[in-house]
């Protein structure tokens, strides 16, 4: 089979920054998808990127998909053919595979059971250059994009303008037309390093040529790691160190072509501001990487990427300096005002900010929250006049002119704003940890403080939105609630605090005049919140069904869920931990079957078979030492205890008979499986262990 190279470029105007390395992604896989379903294979693919280009390199692509053998079975000949004619099976099956009906007795064939029509012929593969422009114009199609348009008469839609597409297959351009545009083999260089259109050569040759004759690094990963190198070489001539961060650095690549890092300067007197403002407006707006000194304090540096390699560099940054400056000011302005009134002063203004139509401002919730979080941090011996206050004070900056300009300032400038007014350092911590954690992995609150404000804000909003019925669907979470509930779960656990959440479920449910609290609300809020653990420790390797055992408990405790699902673990690694799971579901499904209730009381003297006195030996023998441990919260020391059981267990079901004649043997034989029930019942529900059967 023949094979050639081919190269795929799609020219348009500059296309999203910040989506451009998902959009040659997707690109490069819908093309590489389609080969394969056509059955058209290839070496190797590559995805090129650049603001003004999506490309595609496949290596040694089959000029054609091989031929493929068809066969067609039919009716059967004693249902084809009635007294030697043609039935209307037959005529349908002839009129399918253009076949004449004298000639329907040349097709016959034995499929192994009877004799059937059967047509058999070869179809020929596909030819790949025939393809490509569907397939260009299907996985342009496919490409992630929120929003398609059209510029002028044209009637092609698309993220940008499309200017040109060349494919080349081989040496050979491919017939056809994509997106409005004749198939061709020219391309276009750098805006200003390149003169003309470029006459594209061998696939092979194309990130080399647009290197070297269009001046275009058209590799996205070996643009991005130049970048890199030259940024962090910058900060080691400044001095210090370049924090190149990874969203930004992806950002910055798909902006340019021709990468030349560039370092400037700015005032010193800037540094009076947050850092984080500083960062924060050079990053965002101007796409500036920000230099820190060994101790990471931020630098009066700042290096630029430009797209272009200029004779005169030094005018570059002058211009860079000039742009960035007015930037800083209004920084710098912006912090200096807010600082001329207090977080406290600052407060009644959250009074208009409407936090939820049906419950109140952002006023009326910090009012909840500080409530909510006196009363956690009295269980958890915190200061409770601290965390109240950090409450009250925790929303202020919303209305700070910082955060209005600089959305990502927020709990960060209220932790500058509360030192600047002299409140606790706790308080001043907690402004900006009540936030954490902000992401999945993302770090935890470290104070206590803001510890019990990061708790009481997440538990007032979930409480909130579950109450007035807008709970989370599939596609849309508005208020977060997912993230939140984690976000609680995770604290609870991995600072191993020990606090039931039903009494502040409970407590934040009532701090809303507009809920109607029960205990279904509750039950729902708890549910919901619980369940988010379910992924969680699905990432750590735990399976579900472990997870739906500890479930079954309902247990409000986080922290103490949390040893449970982990003595689980610990016991399901045990030899004698399937047979006695496969047990305690049996157990399960005999006293489910039982009539009335069976209490777990056994008396000795009706224990005739030697097994069931065994079992009731062995119960006896090692439940004062299991229950001790449970009580102590070593569940892992107390289910390993119980695995002496799986004998007993065993030769109980072997050799008794728990369905008896007698009433009275049956129903303590039901009350001996019910103890056993219950010491395992003790952490979880072990019956669930056993996977259900599909």
């Amino acid at each position: 089979m023949s094979k050639r190279d081919l190269l795929i470029e799609i020219g348009t105007e500059e296309l999203p920054p910040k989506a451009l390395s998902s959009l040659s992604e997707a690109f490069t896989n819908s093309i590489t998808q389609q080969l394969a379903a056509e059955e058209l294979s290839f070496d190797g693919v590559e995805g090129f990127a650049s603001p003004r280009r999506l490309a595609v390199v496949v290596s040694q692509l089959d000029e054609q998909a091989p031929s493929k053998d068809i066969e067609k079975w039919g009716p059967p000949v004693k249902v084809a053919f009635k007294d030697g004619q043609a039935t209307k099976a037959a005529e349908a099956f002839a009129k399918s595979n253009g076949l004449a009906l004298d000639e329907l007795s040349n097709y016959i064939a034995n499929d192994g059971k009877q004799d059937k029509l059967c047509f058999r012929s070869t179809a020929e593969g596909s030819q790949a250059s025939e393809k490509l422009p569907g397939f260009i114009d299907q996985g342009l199609a496919s490409l992630p994009i929120p929003k398609r348009m059209r510029w002028g008469a044209k009637r092609e839609q698309f993220v940008r303008p499309v200017h040109w597409v060349s494919v080349i297959f081989g040496d050979e351009v491919v017939r056809g037309e994509v997106m409005g545009h004749r198939i061709g083999r020219s391309s276009r260089g750098h805006r200003f390093h390149s003169e003309g259109e470029l006459q594209l050569g061998k696939p092979a040759d194309y990130a080399r040529q647009l290197e070297e004759e269009g001046r275009v690094i058209a590799d996205f990963s070996r643009r991005r790691e130049l970048i890199r190198q030259q940024v962090t070489a910058q900060g080691q001539r400044l001095g210090g160190e370049a924090v190149i961060d990874p969203a930004l650095l992806d950002e910055v690549t798909a902006l340019v072509e021709w990468p030349v890092a560039l370092a400037g300067n700015f005032e010193q007197r800037f540094l009076q501001v947050p850092a984080e403002a500083l960062v924060s407006s050079m990053k965002e707006h101007q796409k500036y990487f920000h230099v820190v000194d060994a101790k990471g304090e931020l630098l009066p540096h700042f290096i630029t990427v430009s797209n272009i390699e200029s004779r005169e560099p030094e005018k570059v940054i002058d211009g860079n300096e000039r742009v960035i400056r007015p930037r800083l000011s209004d920084a710098a302005f912006f912090f200096e005002t807010d600082c001329k009134t207090s977080l406290a002063e600052r407060r009644e203004r959250l009074k208009k900010v409407v936090f939820q139509e049906k419950l109140g401002s952002i006023f009326d919730k910090t009012e909840r929250v500080a409530e909510l979080s006196a009363l956690i941090a009295s269980q958890l011996n915190v200061d409770a006049a601290q965390a109240r206050r950090a409450a009250e004070l925790s929303k202020s900056d919303l209305v700070s002119e910082m955060v209005l300009e600089f959305d990502d300032m927020q709990g960060i400038a209220g932790t500058y704003y509360a030192k600047n007014d002299g409140e606790p350092a706790a308080v001043a911590q907690a402004m900006q940890e009540q936030y954490l954690p902000r992401f999945a992995g993302d770090e935890l609150p470290a104070g206590d403080v803001g510890t019990v404000v990061a708790l009481a804000d997440r538990l007032d909003t979930i409480s909130g939105i579950f109450g007035i019925g807008q709970l989370p669907t599939g596609s849309k979470d508005p208020f977060a609630l997912r993230r939140a509930s984690l976000a609680v779960m995770r604290i609870l656990i991995e600072k191993a605090l020990d606090l039931d959440l039903r009494p502040l479920v409970v407590k934040a449910i009532a701090q809303h005049s507009a809920v109607k609290g029960s205990d279904e609300l509750v039950e729902s809020i708890l549910g919901y919140m619980f369940e988010r653990l379910r992924a969680w420790y699905d990432d750590k390797g735990v399976a579900s069904e472990i997870f739906l055992a500890v479930n079954a408990k309902g247990i409000t405790h986080a922290l103490d869920f949390d040893r449970r699902v982990n003595a689980v673990q610990a016991f399901t690694q045990l030899k004698e931990a399937s047979a006695l799971a496969a047990a305690n579901k049996r157990v399960s499904n005999i006293l489910a079957k039982a009539e009335g209730d069976v209490v777990p009381t056994v008396d000795a003297s009706l224990l005739q078979e030697d097994a069931e006195q065994a079992l009731h030996s062995a119960l006896g023998a090692c439940s004062s030492e299991a229950l001790a441990l449970f009580e102590s919260g070593d569940y892992t020391g107390g289910l390993k205890s119980l695995a002496v059981l799986q004998g007993p267990v065993d030769r109980f079901f072997d050799d008794v008979m728990v369905n008896a004649d007698d009433p009275a043997l049956k129903n303590n034989r039901l009350s001996l499986l019910k103890q056993l029930q219950a010491l395992f019942l003790e952490v979880a529900d072990i019956s669930l262990l056993v996977p259900a059967k599909k």
